[in-house]
């Protein structure tokens, strides 16, 4: 254990005796360790052991004495006077002869000697720090409050009152205080220290931190000291850089810390950002980098950040020839897997234009079998697009690769190159019948579609296949079916989440523009299937009804011609009603207390900005507590069917009806509630659209559904005579 550690120990254990002990065993050390000893000292002032430790500063004098750097051995001094009680004439020579020289030709001086103590030398505690405030106080200087005022600048000052007038950034109003109670509570700041340069000019500031966040970041950790990124954040956000731009400038600014030398970058959320005594060397930095690396996996992608974050270090031959070594050293490692073979000789060859003797990645591309599941496993994307131009260039069957490829990875920036390769004469019908195929089996490839779709929205290349109108309204059904079918799955979550945004954002516009011009048919598909789709609410499935009725008026008359119950009843079953009940008791004494424990378990993880288990743990908590609010709702509307609600001569709610269709088959249907509905026992839903199409028939009737035609056989009763 250092001395740091040991020091530390005996004053959270409140052991004076050992303390000193130790300390005098410290004192007689030859070399000084100036940072340690400042570190130290302002261990001391802000402990218990202060007060007697105050009254044996004298013997860190030996020690202080070997001090040769002029600065530093002043500021040690300085932190000694501040602890010091006994007010010996040894410290108080000391104090003026370190004062003399630094302040000796000020005209004041003699009178500041007075105010610190030094002129009668029986109290002189703290006289060099307050010194060194007197020096500093004047008109437009900058100040610190340890009070909890914060930064203040000096707006006025009387060496007669023997006060000091300060505009506070926390506090109202100018303050004014006299010169005892400045000693006790101010530090002085310089003008280029961060807080004097926030509080002086903080458009400044921002200008600054936008140019060059790097140097911002520098200075606050090198004035404030260590600092995480929640506690950057305390300090810029809104401050400096305004909360709207705080996500990006960060992204930013964090990409920018990982790749400086100066700054030492935690592995933890929670740890801080800490400023180093001096620049990494790029050796240091590549040993930094691969230090505790276990697998081959992690070496290859940590040794590509390494090489891609500092594009200098391929110049220094030592790093380069040992990062080579080591690559062509796995290479015969007998548990290397072919997508690891790959990666190794793809690194060889693009970063250290080496190619080994025999084999190269070509060779190895030309002879793998299962390409697109190597590809796939490759994490690092410039390989992994560097093996698919490989297989462009050396693979006949390139264009059925790069399909299985299309949707089975991913990542954005893959597909895109993928499908500019394929969008040209020689396999654009290849690549039309793959996204056919995707837009009639949306499921299969979820990632791939929603990509698609957002291709074809955008509207940027109208030489992608399906870019006509006609084009986009297909991938929007699919658009719709796929959101309907994965909605209910936890691992789509987040996909869910991007469909829904795209469907809303700014005002439904997307929505907008692919159903101007549609026809009634194209219009009346796209409303059955957002009924489908749980994610969207009463209020949005309202607002597309909406445009949908501005683009064909006609379904706004046909939604008032008849009406054969109340709109904003919910028909259900007694048994539908209960368990409704029993839905709303079990979230509201059940699911939301334990999602409740959810979220404290969460926060209590801490930095609740980068913290993923709260995150979801909220989002639960919106589910929930929107569930809970819709079904309450809907329960106060419900009704149960009576038989007096029935009507017995045409279909309406709690009918039984058989219907025949032009075949000749005969199938029959219950109308219920949504509570109730059932499509695998034929219940449904008297909201449905296929329900509302023969709501009002009598027997004999025929209507027409999705472009088949159907005859009612017979209507009865679901309870019955």
């Amino acid at each position: 254990m250092g001395y740091l550690e040991e020091f530390q120990a005996q004053i959270n254990n409140r052991n004076f005796a050992k303390f000193l002990q130790l300390w005098e065993e410290y004192c007689t050390c030859d070399i000084v360790e100036v940072e340690e000893l400042d570190y130290l000292l302002k261990l001391l002032k802000n402990s218990d052991f202060a007060k007697p430790f105050g009254k044996v500063v004298e013997t860190t004098l030996p020690l202080w004495e070997k001090i040769n750097d002029p600065e530093s051995s002043y500021q040690i001094m300085r932190h000694l006077i501040d602890i010091q009680t006994t007010n010996s004439p040894i410290l108080a020579d000391i104090s003026l002869k370190l004062l003399t020289q630094k302040y000796g030709h000020d005209p004041l001086f003699n009178e500041r000697l007075k105010l610190v103590g030094l002129r009668t030398k029986e109290n002189f505690q703290g006289a060099i720090s307050n010194f060194d405030l007197l020096a500093h106080m004047a008109k437009g200087e900058f100040v610190f409050h340890t009070g909890g005022w914060g930064t203040g600048e000096i707006v006025d000052i009387s060496p007669i009152r023997e006060q000091v007038t300060i505009e506070f950034e926390n506090v109202t109003g100018r303050k004014h205080l006299s010169y005892a109670n400045a000693f006790k509570t101010l530090i002085p700041l310089s003008q280029d220290k961060f807080l004097a340069r926030r509080f002086a000019n903080p458009d400044k500031l921002e200008k600054d931190a936008k140019e060059n966040p790097i140097e911002i970041i520098k200075l606050l950790l090198r004035d404030l000291g260590p600092k995480n990124a929640a506690e950057i954040k305390d300090e810029l956000c809104e401050l400096v850089i305004p909360d709207a731009e705080w996500t990006k400038w960060w992204q930013g600014t964090r990409t920018k810390l990982k790749k400086d030398p100066l700054i030492e970058s935690p592995t933890q959320l929670k740890d801080p950002f800490r400023l180093r005594k001096a620049e990494l060397t790029a050796e240091e930095r590549m040993e930094n980098a691969l230090q505790d690396i276990s697998s081959i996996d992690e070496f290859i992608q940590s040794s590509y950040n390494f090489i891609r974050d500092l594009p200098n270090a391929r110049k220094h031959q030592d790093i380069k020839n040992h990062l080579k070594d080591k690559l062509l050293e796995l290479l015969s490692d007998k548990n290397l897997s072919q997508e690891q073979e790959l990666q190794i000789y793809i690194f060889l060859e693009n970063m250290f234009s080496h190619q080994v003797e025999g084999k190269t990645a070509e060779s190895l591309i030309r002879v793998i079998k299962d390409i697109p599941e190597i590809i796939n496993k490759i994490d690092i994307q410039a390989f992994r697009k560097r093996a698919l131009t490989l297989v462009r260039d050396f693979r006949n069957d390139w264009s059925e690769i790069f399909l299985q490829v299309l949707v089975s990875n991913q990542q954005s920036p893959i597909k895109d190159y993928i499908l500019k390769e394929l969008n040209q004469a020689e396999t654009r019908d290849q690549l039309i019948k793959k996204l056919d195929d995707l837009q009639h089996h949306p499921v299969e490839a979820p990632e791939t579609l929603v990509w698609y779709f957002q291709k074809l929205a955008s509207r940027e290349d109208s030489s992608l296949p399906f870019s006509d109108k006609e084009g986009v309204g297909k991938f929007f059904e699919s658009f719709l079916i796929l959101l309907s079918q994965i909605e209910s799955k936890p691992e789509y979550r987040e996909l869910v989440k991007k469909i829904y945004n795209m469907i809303t954002n700014k005002r439904y516009a997307l929505v907008r523009v692919i159903i101007e011009g549609t026809s009634l048919e194209f219009i009346k598909e796209f409303l059955l299937l957002v009924s489908k789709c749980q994610t969207f609410t009463d209020h949005d499935i309202k607002i597309l009804r909406s445009l949908a009725e501005v683009v064909h008026p006609s379904l706004a008359d046909a939604k008032h011609k008849k009406k054969h119950w109340d709109e904003n009843v919910i028909w259900t079953t007694e048994d539908g009603y209960m368990k409704t009940q029993d839905r709303i008791r079990q979230i509201g004494t059940v699911e939301i207390v334990e999602n409740a424990r959810e979220v404290e378990a969460a926060r209590a993880l801490g930095d609740l900005r980068e913290n993923s288990e709260y995150k979801f743990a909220v989002e639960r908590r919106g589910r929930l507590q929107g569930e809970l609010k819709t079904l309450s709702e809907q329960l106060k509307r419900a009704r149960i069917i009576t038989k007096a609600d029935i009507l017995q001569d045409e279909v309406g709610v709690g009918s039984v009806v058989e219907l025949s269709d032009a075949a000749g088959n005969k199938i029959t249907y219950k109308i219920l509630g949504p509570w109730d509905a059932n499509p695998d026992e034929h219940i449904l839903s008297f909201q449905s659209k296929f329900a509302q199409a023969m709501v009002g028939c009598k027997e004999g009737d025929i209507f027409k559904f999705r472009e088949e035609e159907y005859s009612v056989s017979k209507i009865s009763s679901f309870l019955g005579d």
